[in-house]
């Protein structure tokens, strides 16, 4: 399929405002911003209600397995190789044909990210960075979001780290929406990533008090209240 054929079929998929959109921020410019979040490993996850999914298996991502990624993550073999090969912790959950279908990265050293947003992002004693957490559409909206963090926090722990950090993009409403539910907090910190044509990168730092993200809190349920006899 040509160049031509695909930019049409991704337009009659996803509207033409959607693909512009997307050629503008890889082509011309984009800004992130990116929210510090942090979170204790100990800590009890609150009940929520997600769909359930069928038995996965979990393996650690080593540079001999990655090829478990070609089916759904066909792009991605040869990143998750090179990660596996720096010493970074990697999980992957394969279905019963041995397709990986989700996965999800930890490091507990100073992370250069060079696959997508190009800069570092430091790690402190007693951390780890989690990154590069993904699924296959199928487990969108499933248990297996949670699941897949419970297990790299428990990973990480015995590994001796008692705080995971990491970063989300203000502009990806549904990890956005993960966070909060998997009770993480913010750190008070932005880190903006600029680009420009696709190849010029600019990095700062800016600091907040207070909360960015409670609009993307649900609100507060009415407590229930018995009429008098």
């Amino acid at each position: 399929m040509n160049a031509l054929q695909k930019l049409r079929d991704r337009i009659q998929k996803k509207g033409l405002r959607a693909v512009l959109k997307k050629l503008c921020r890889r082509y011309v410019f984009f800004h992130s911003q990116l929210i510090w979040m942090e979170r204790d490993l100990v800590s009890p996850v609150r009940p929520c209600k997600l769909k359930a999914y069928p038995p996965l298996r979990r393996e650690f991502i080593t540079t001999s397995n990655a090829d478990a990624f070609a089916t759904h993550f066909g792009d991605r073999v040869e990143t998750m190789r090179e990660l596996a090969a720096e010493g970074h912790t990697g999980l992957m959950y394969l279905d019963d044909k041995g397709d990986t279908v989700a996965f999800i990265w930890g490091s507990q050293r100073d992370y250069f990210d060079r696959h997508f947003y190009g800069c570092w992002f430091p790690v402190k004693a007693g951390e780890f960075f989690e990154f590069g957490g993904e699924m296959i559409r199928a487990y969108w909206g499933s248990q297996l979001s949670v699941d897949v963090q419970l297990d790299l926090w428990k990973t990480m722990a015995d590994k001796g780290s008692d705080k995971v950090i990491d970063v989300c993009d203000l502009q990806n409403t549904p990890a956005v929406k993960l966070h909060l539910r998997m009770d993480y907090q913010e750190r008070g910190q932005i880190t903006h990533v600029y680009c420009l044509f696709g190849r010029w990168r600019f990095f700062r730092d800016t600091f907040y008090n207070g909360s960015l993200l409670d609009t993307f809190r649900k609100p507060a349920q009415p407590a229930a209240t018995t009429a008098a006899a």
